[in-house]
């Protein structure tokens, strides 16, 4: 017999009658991620193939990891190959190259390493189960981003949403990574239109068989609740899924190191994954005594639990997060009472943070032990915009410009997309339809100059008011100057933005900004019959073309009493 063929013939490890049994002690779960019969794992350990190490998970799920790069190199599920497309196979990164990789079995875990400079990925299979668990270990920034994006081959999963297109017949329209249909739909990579705090799970199913990257806890990532960014793509040459646990466009925080995960990729029989794999139910404990570098069990973490929030704007969500430069969380504020508790978090001193959609209105240290529960007596809420008393408003201050035309849209589409209502047009307080007319986002060399009209009472025009533009992100350094009827207004410095594109790649969310413009009385028109005219432009000290030139998406404009 050939050295190639004994390569392939190595014996497969398998776990004896009572480790099978502990597998079978779970019960199968819908979609078909969860623990399986002791039957069906009884195949369950690892092999060497010469190449790769070849990990049976007992169940349907057979996959393998190169042994010189750590690229996970072969997902075959009930006997059919999925990963792959490119001639490139899944990894973290864009792929380590040459890495140190090892195995072994520890009962009913199968965990491999792969080492490589300042990152190390770990591999672990569960016996019986249809899932790999994922883990990152990134100590420095020597590597400019952090994920890990599975490769899968073409024509496995409809083409289908906004993050996908056609190559062969679809025209870039920005970046190499934008594209244009035919009937001037948008698409890319970027369009997953959800935020970090949305989703637990992303992935592709075709009815009868679902595959799944179940996201981690992110409490080493970067950006907070409401980042935005690459969840999955697919075209006619591939799909791919991604776990971004760092990624420079439009970033807000600084990169955190350490280890993260689990994530989790699961196979199903089409439905969602079962929601015991997702990071808020998940039981890891398995995972203790493994020795993955930086792993942190339950006995080693600690809860922050609120009575509640007082002040409370009705008909807005609360979220309470918590960061430093170790780690972030957050979790959801009850409705109504404004309770919450957030378990699971590392121990240190965090900056707990209130944000009324997505707008910080309250902010307090807050110290997490080891095996201890903090407790919050309710807190006040005082940094709420919106408490100020107003001539008009427009909009809500929530951090967000949803109330505005296209803003719903632009989480999942170019601003050019054929759907998108016109950008320019003006707007008069005080009509129905005034802040659905007025746009979310404005750019120097698209839609400049959008005019406010709005009357005053002899009063109010014999004051000066303060006038408040708030802004949830800036693109090129783009900000607004204000001219109210001949009064212009000095040019604001710039607040500190993402440095990337976001406008145009599916995310409002950059830092929450409030301008303040001291309009003098001599500037409003004296007859309370005639129209103030307020003019907004967008200034900056950079340029581009259409889109791409400066710009800056809207939270909130109002004057005040």
């Amino acid at each position: 017999m050939s050295t190639h063929k004994k390569r392939h013939l190595t014996r497969r490890r398998v776990l004896g009658a009572s480790a099978i049994g502990v597998a079978a002690t779970g019960t199968a779960v819908a979609g078909g991620a969860g623990l399986l019969s002791s039957a069906s794992a009884a195949g369950f350990g690892y092999s060497d193939d010469g190449k790769n190490y070849v990990v049976d998970t007992g169940a349907s799920l057979v996959f393998k990891v190169s042994k010189t790069t750590g690229d996970l190199t072969s997902l075959a599920y009930k006997g059919k190959e999925y990963e792959g497309y490119g001639g490139r196979h899944s990894h973290v990164e864009s792929g380590l190259g040459t890495s140190t990789v090892t195995v072994r079995q520890s009962g009913s875990t199968i965990l491999i390493k792969v080492a490589h400079g300042a990152i190390t990925q770990w591999y672990a299979a569960r016996s019986g189960q249809n899932n790999v668990y994922l883990w990152t270990n990134k100590a420095d920034a020597s590597f400019t981003a952090t994920r890990y994006i599975v490769r899968l081959k073409p024509g496995m999963f409809p083409n289908t949403g906004s993050d996908s297109w056609i190559e062969a017949s679809d025209t870039i329209i920005e970046a190499g990574d934008v594209w244009r249909r035919a009937d001037g739909t948008t698409h890319s990579k970027h369009y997953s239109g959800k935020r970090t705090i949305d989703y637990d799970h992303v992935g592709f199913t075709t009815g009868s068989v679902g595959l799944y990257l179940v996201r981690s806890n992110h409490e080493k990532a970067s950006g907070g609740p409401f980042y935005r960014s690459l969840l999955r793509h697919s075209n006619d040459k591939g799909a791919g899924l991604y776990e971004i646990l760092h990624y420079n466009e439009a970033q807000t925080e600084a990169e955190r190191f350490g280890l993260q995960g689990p994530y989790v990729l699961a196979f199903t029989d089409g439905p969602a994954p079962s929601s015991s794999l997702f990071h808020a139910n998940l039981d890891a404990s398995w995972a203790d005594g493994l020795g993955i570098t930086g792993w942190v069990g339950r006995a080693g973490r600690g809860k922050v639990a609120g009575v509640g929030l007082k002040g409370m704007a009705a008909g807005h969500p609360y979220t309470v997060g918590f960061a430093n430069s170790d780690a972030q969380y957050w979790t959801k504020a009850a409705p109504g009472t404004g309770a919450f508790s957030c378990k699971g978090m590392l121990p240190g001193t965090y900056t707990l943070t209130v944000h009324k959609g997505e707008l910080a209105v309250h902010t307090q240290d807050v110290k997490v032990t080891a095996g201890g529960t903090t407790s919050l007596h309710t807190l006040s809420i005082a940094g709420d915009p919106s408490a100020a008393k107003t001539v008009w408003r427009l909009g809500d201050w929530d951090g967000t410009p949803g109330e505005f035309k296209n803003a719903q849209l632009m989480t999942y589409a170019h601003p050019s997309d054929a759907r998108a209502a016109r950008w320019t047009g003006n707007v008069t307080i005080g009509d129905a339809d005034a802040a659905a007319s007025f746009p979310a986002y404005q750019w120097k060399n698209v839609n400049d100059g959008v005019l406010l009209y709005f009357k005053l009472t002899k009063a109010q025009a014999a004051a000066a008011h303060t006038l408040r533009v708030g802004v949830t992100d800036a693109f090129a350094g783009g900000r607004p100057r204000v001219t109210v009827n001949d009064w212009v207004s000095p040019v604001p410095a710039a607040p500190t933005q993402p440095s990337t594109r976001s406008l145009t790649t599916g995310s409002y969310r950059g830092n929450n900004h409030t301008f303040a413009f001291n309009v003098p009385a001599t500037a409003w028109k004296t007859d309370p019959s005639q129209y103030n005219v307020l003019k907004l432009n967008v200034v900056s000290g950079s340029s581009g073309t259409t889109y791409l030139s400066p710009g800056t998406s809207f939270d909130c404009v109002d004057l005040l009493v």
